[in-house]
């Protein structure tokens, strides 16, 4: 039962959110460090990929991929200076929605989930794009790209080879790590 002490490691550490290394040059290996860096960043990210390899068929492929180019997208956004309203609300309620989604193994259809996983990966790009470096941006953005791609392979990964009640049990921590991120 790993479950239950990652969990409470997530529930009693909200501070890690907070800290988002990976924006102090741009490089590659910065880039790729910013979303691995920071758990709102990774505990949505895999709960993407939870939700792609519950959903199967096209969403396998579909929602990863709408993610990480909506996140270039608010990426752009964020370098760019332009404002987007409720960006960090937006981050947490992706932890928390997806965490939950994927906990009560809802299917939904593909029509309602790439839209919202669309706003979400903006959410989430705007603030790699605004907290990323003022030079080497396409490097940068290549870097946390792909870290992004490989933390929804791993939840695919996860969501295809865990039992049913075990990918569940993932996204209810997620969910509740979202929660308690959003009251820290």
């Amino acid at each position: 039962m790993r479950i239950l002490p990652l969990t409470l490691l997530i529930l009693l550490a909200p501070s890690l959110a907070l800290a988002h290394p990976g924006h102090d040059s741009g490089t590659f290996l910065s880039g790729a460090a910013h979303p691995l860096g920071g758990l709102d960043h990774v505990l949505a990210m895999l709960a993407v990929g939870l939700m792609a390899a519950q959903a199967g068929g096209r969403a396998l492929w579909a929602l990863p991929v709408t993610f990480v180019g909506a996140m270039l997208a608010g990426g752009l956004l964020g370098f760019a200076g332009v404002a987007l309203p409720a960006v960090e609300p937006a981050i947490l309620a992706s932890i928390i929605i997806l965490g939950a989604l994927v906990a009560l193994a809802t299917r939904l259809p593909l029509a309602a989930l790439v839209p919202m996983v669309a706003l979400f990966g903006l959410a989430h790009g705007w603030a790699h794009g605004a907290e990323g470096p003022a030079q080497g941006l396409a490097v940068y953005a290549a870097g946390f790209a792909l870290a992004t791609a490989a933390l929804h392979v791993a939840g695919i990964a996860m969501g295809r080879t865990l039992t049913a009640l075990a990918v569940r049990g993932l996204g209810g921590a997620a969910a509740l790590a979202g929660l308690a991120l959003a009251f820290a």
